[in-house]
């Protein structure tokens, strides 16, 4: 019980920090959602004067900024102070252009992280790609962002020291 309360104080404040995050809060970018568990989150962007591009649409260095850092916040919390997660690589194919609100939602789930646990298991790297969809109001997708992710399990004696 204690834990559950700690972790969705976490929640809050990671949602409340972001929000006012200024990369985000310039570009009108809202954490709409994160579950308790970390295993989900929905993030949302307005279309407005200050985030529009020359063809007032939105702008794409915002769609990205939306996916950015989900996937890595959320493996880090469902992986634990045993793992490194960092993100290694990034693509984003832009598909129509973006009207409007646009929305992404990012979600991982057991078997994602038993996977994860099972290639980093003898210490080695693993280098997984996660795909977030950005989507209008109408459901219309408006972009696809591929991102590669830097996962290792720490070594035992960084573990053991971390301990001490």
């Amino acid at each position: 019980m204690i834990h559950a309360k700690k972790l969705a104080r976490k929640v809050r404040f990671l949602r409340w920090l972001l929000t006012i995050y200024p990369p985000y809060f310039g570009a009108g970018i809202k954490v709409r959602y994160i579950s308790p568990d970390f295993r989900k989150v929905q993030v949302s962007m307005g279309l407005k004067w200050y985030n529009r591009n020359y063809v007032r649409t939105q702008f794409g260095g915002s769609l990205y900024s939306m996916t950015d850092p989900f996937y890595m916040l959320m493996l880090m919390e469902n992986l634990g102070s045993d793992y490194i997660v960092w993100d290694k690589a990034a693509h984003i194919e832009f598909v129509s252009p973006g009207k409007g609100a646009v929305h992404a939602e990012f979600k991982i789930d057991q078997a994602l992280l038993d996977d994860i646990r099972e290639h980093t298991a003898n210490g080695e790297k693993y280098l997984p790609k996660y795909r977030a969809i950005v989507h209008d109001d109408q459901g219309t997708l408006v972009a696809r962002v591929e991102k590669t992710l830097y996962i290792r399990r720490k070594p035992a004696a960084q573990l053991a020291a971390a301990t001490q």
